[in-house]
């Protein structure tokens, strides 16, 4: 258009001649005059022109491709050359750009139409899981990223797991009802395992633990269609962001919980930023968090529970792997709870928590055999250095100095008797004595700076004067000095 203003000017208002401006433009003067008597160009309707050849040959191709149908994958896929040798092959002339074009229409009437949606405040959110890498204690390790994201606001809550199990999947959703302070209304999903026990066309079966928080939270779980991942492109998206954003370089921690925390803040302050005129995300989801359903009175228990045995080793299997519990729970049926990151075990009153274990892993605590431990030295010899790590200090320097003086079978003798005093009167009193004993060099009187033991009897009341007169305790060294002076003879 601004070129049809141009030659209009210089024609019609500047009175120069079609000749010359179809010179300066390097137009044909033909196209000068048309835009001289039509101020806007219109676009002469022609009728499609004919493709015998591609007529001729959809056909043969259809047939091919319906016959190949199942029988290829995404690397071995239908390329334009193959199909053309075939249809070479069945006696039809046709070019590999015939090939092409038809192949290209052909995927464009197959492809999808996306519909532009509107999302509704308290309405919609979208969950997914996305795989990482973060380093914990200086090792790099995959771990996977439980993201929700309420589609209306564009609040996001992240929270790093270990896995990609139904646990961490179910622990997540506890985490983001908690910190967003209400629930959607619907939530949408992959078919994933952990929420879809079984799938029959568009009905699925929930998997029960999935189903039980559904019900306790009350929300409506809504399901893409297998394969078709951006039937909830939000999270999808916002997933490959913060993964770009905020998880680049690799996030460092001590633990995958500080890097969780550390995540969900640089994602708050993210939320408060200003983009442009738009109000922030923190700013919408204010007015969104008032269209969410009010959480429940009760925390979901997210917890996986189950019903374990305790072996004659005191060791319990869960998932595959092996726990210590106190040797008192040995051949006892107690409860395990299995959480992303720890497992508990309760017996009545008590219970008993480990990091959790990959499967075939082990983890014991030798303070559960204390009573054990206590009446078979060979067997405290062969657990000392574990042991006594658990303890802490002083044990590890009394371990150390007992069997520098007597030898590690005599020192774990020794040693027993130590284990005895700190199942009956408690660690920390034990504590205290050790390191008094150690102090003073008098290893043969570990009791020294103890509690005393309740003997039952009441405190005397001492008169004023009598409190006043100090009574010094005799010693060997004293009786020693007495025979030395003639004294006793």
């Amino acid at each position: 258009m601004d070129r049809v203003h141009v030659i209009r000017h210089k024609v019609l208002i500047e009175g120069q001649s079609v000749r010359r401006v179809a010179r300066e433009l390097g137009l044909s003067r033909v196209t000068v005059k048309k835009y001289l008597s039509v101020a806007e160009p219109r676009r002469r309707a022609s009728k499609p022109r004919a493709r015998p050849v591609s007529e001729r040959i959809g056909p043969v191709i259809e047939e091919i491709l319906e016959s190949w149908a199942g029988r290829t994958t995404a690397k071995q896929r239908v390329t334009a050359p193959r199909v053309r040798r075939e249809v070479l092959e069945r006696g039809h002339a046709v070019g590999i750009t015939t090939v092409k074009t038809y192949l290209a229409e052909r995927r464009r009437k197959a492809t999808e139409v996306y519909v532009p949606l509107v999302y509704r405040e308290g309405e919609l959110a979208e969950v997914d899981f996305f795989e990482i890498v973060v380093e914990v204690l200086g090792e790099r390790k995959k771990a996977w990223k439980f993201l929700m994201r309420l589609m209306a606001s564009g609040k996001d809550f992240a929270w790093v797991y270990e896995r990609c199990d139904q646990v961490s999947f179910l622990d997540g959703h506890v985490k983001a009802f908690a910190h967003l302070g209400g629930v959607p209304k619907r939530i949408a999903y992959d078919n994933l395992t952990a929420a879809v026990k079984r799938r029959v066309g568009a009905v699925r079966e929930l998997s029960g633990r999935f189903l039980a928080l559904v019900s306790h939270y009350v929300f409506e779980p809504c399901f893409a269609r297998p394969g078709e991942g951006h039937d909830k492109g939000g999270v999808e998206a916002r997933g490959r962001g913060i993964r770009l954003q905020h998880l680049v370089p690799v996030p460092r921690g001590e633990s995958l919980e500080a890097i969780s925390l550390w995540l969900t803040g640089e994602l708050e302050k993210q939320a408060e930023r200003h983009t442009g005129r738009e109000p922030s995300v923190s700013e919408r989801f204010e007015k969104e968090k008032a269209r969410l359903s009010p959480l429940p009175a009760g925390s979901f228990e997210a917890r996986k529970t189950q019903v374990v045995e305790v072996s004659s080793r005191a060791l319990v299997r869960v998932e595959g792997a092996e726990y210590s519990v106190p040797e008192e729970w040995a051949r006892r049926t107690i409860l395990g709870l299995v959480g992303p990151t720890t497992v508990t075990l309760v017996f009545q009153k008590d219970e008993v928590s480990h990091p959790k274990q990959r499967p075939g892993g082990r983890r014991v605590l030798y303070e559960h055999y204390l009573g054990e431990l206590s009446r078979k030295p060979q067997a405290l010899r062969q657990v000392a250095p574990e042991l006594t790590r658990e303890l802490g200090e002083p044990f590890e320097r009394l371990w150390e100095r007992l069997s520098c003086e007597h030898g590690e079978l005599e020192a774990a003798r020794l040693f027993g008797g130590v284990l005895r005093e700190v199942r009956e009167r408690g660690r920390e009193a034990v504590q205290r004595a050790v390191g008094v004993a150690l102090a003073s060099d008098r290893l043969d009187l570990l009791a020294l700076g103890a509690s005393p033991r309740d003997s039952g009897v009441s405190a005397v009341v001492v008169p004023q004067v009598l409190a006043e007169i100090q009574v010094e305790s005799g010693s060997a060294a004293s009786y020693d000095r007495l025979l030395g002076s003639g004294w006793l003879q």
